[in-house]
C-alpha cells in the first residue's frame, strides 16, 4: 500500500507574538478555501459528511437493528421493498449494517490517525530540533518500522494481543507515526535557524515553547493534507484487517468483515460483497478528494 506524494510547506516569518493566532486563522482559511474554491474538495467533503450523518443517525434511520435476522429473507436476500439493499447470508439487513458499520470506521480511523499525528509530530519536532543522537535514534527506529510491510506488522501484533478497537488504533498509530515524523522533521530543519526562532531563544523561551509555538505552525499545511490522506489509507487498512478476520470481532458491523463473510457468494448474491466494498471505496475517495483540494489550496495560499 503506497503512501507517497506528501508535500512540505513553508511559511514566511511572522511576528512571534502572533504566531499562534495567525496559525489558527490560517488553518481555518485553508479548510475554507479547500471546501469552497476546489470542486474536488467540495465533493470529497460532501461524501465524508454523508457517511458521518449515516453514522450519527444510524440509531434513528436504520430500519432494523444491525444484528437482527429475518428468516424469511434467507429465501430471497436480494434488495426488496422490505430490505432496500437486501440482506446478508444470515438474513441481516444490509442497509442497517452498512449504516452501523460507518460508525466503526469513522471512530477508529480518525482516532488512530490523530494518535499517529500526535506521536509523529512530537518525534519529528524533537528529532529535527535537537539533531545529533536524538535525530539518529528516532529516524533509525522509524526506518525499522517502515522496512516491514505494514500488513505483516498488523498480523503479528493483532494475532499476539487480539483484535479489538483499542489494539487496532494502537497498531495503526504506531506504524503511521514514522511517516508523519519525517514530514515534521523536514519542516523543523527548514525553519529552526530562522530569525524569529533565534529571537525566541534569546528571549529565554523554553524548548517546548519554541517547538510548539514558533516551529509547529509552519507544518500546519502539510499536516492537514497528510491527515486526510492518511484517513483514506487507514480506512483501507481497517477494511483489510476485517477481511483477514483480525478486525473488530463479530457480530458488530464492520465493512471489511462483511466483505469477508460474503465474498464466497459473490457470483450468487453479489450485493452482499459489492455494497460494503462500495462503501469502503466511496469513503476513501472522499478523504482523497478532500486532501487533494486542500493541497491545492495550500499551494495557492
Amino acid at each position: 500500500m503506497s503512501e507517497t506524494g506528501h508535500t512540505a510547506g513553508q511559511v514566511a516569518p511572522v511576528d512571534t507574538g502572533a504566531v499562534g493566532r495567525v496559525a489558527t486563522t490560517s488553518v481555518g482559511r485553508l479548510l475554507w478555501n479547500g471546501l469552497t474554491i476546489s470542486p474536488i474538495a467540495t465533493l470529497g467533503g460532501g461524501i465524508i459528511v454523508f457517511w458521518a450523518l449515516m453514522a450519527v443517525l444510524a440509531p434513528v434511520l436504520a430500519p432494523y437493528p444491525p444484528n437482527q435476522m429475518d428468516p424469511m429473507a434467507l429465501v430471497d436476500p436480494f434488495p426488496s421493498a422490505t430490505h432496500w439493499l437486501g440482506t446478508d447470508q444470515l438474513g441481516r439487513d444490509m442497509l442497517s449494517r452498512i449504516m452501523w458499520g460507518a460508525r466503526t470506521v469513522l471512530i477508529v480511523a480518525p482516532v488512530a490517525v490523530l494518535g499517529a499525528a500526535i506521536i509523529g509530530t512530537l518525534l519529528g519536532l524533537l528529532s529535527g530540533y535537537r539533531g545529533g543522537i536524538v535525530d539518529t535514534i528516532v529516524m533509525r527506529v522509524g526506518d525499522v518500522l517502515l522496512a516491514f510491510p505494514q500488513i505483516i506488522l498488523y498480523l503479528i501484533i493483532l494475532a499476539k494481543f487480539g483484535a479489538s478497537a483499542f489494539n487496532i488504533i494502537l497498531v495503526i498509530a504506531v506504524t503511521k507515526a514514522p511517516i508523519i515524523a519525517r514530514i515534521v522533521r523536514a519542516v523543523t530543519l527548514d525553519v529552526k535557524n530562522r530569525d524569529y526562532v533565534a529571537a525566541a531563544r534569546m528571549r529565554g523561551e523554553s524548548t517546548l515553547h519554541i517547538l510548539l509555538v514558533e516551529i509547529l505552525p509552519n507544518a500546519r499545511g502539510p499536516l492537514i493534507v497528510d491527515f486526510f490522506l492518511r484517513l483514506g489509507y487507514t480506512t483501507i487498512a481497517i477494511g483489510v484487517l476485517g477481511f483477514l478476520g483480525i478486525g473488530l470481532p463479530p457480530p458488530d458491523p464492520d465493512w471489511g468483515g462483511m466483505i469477508k463473510e460474503s465474498y464466497g457468494l459473490i457470483f450468487v448474491y453479489p450485493h452482499m460483497t459489492l455494497i460494503p466494498a462500495a462503501a469502503v471505496s466511496s469513503l476513501v475517495v472522499g478523504f482523497n478528494f478532500l486532501a487533494t483540494g486542500l493541497r491545492e489550496a495550500a499551494l495557492d495560499d
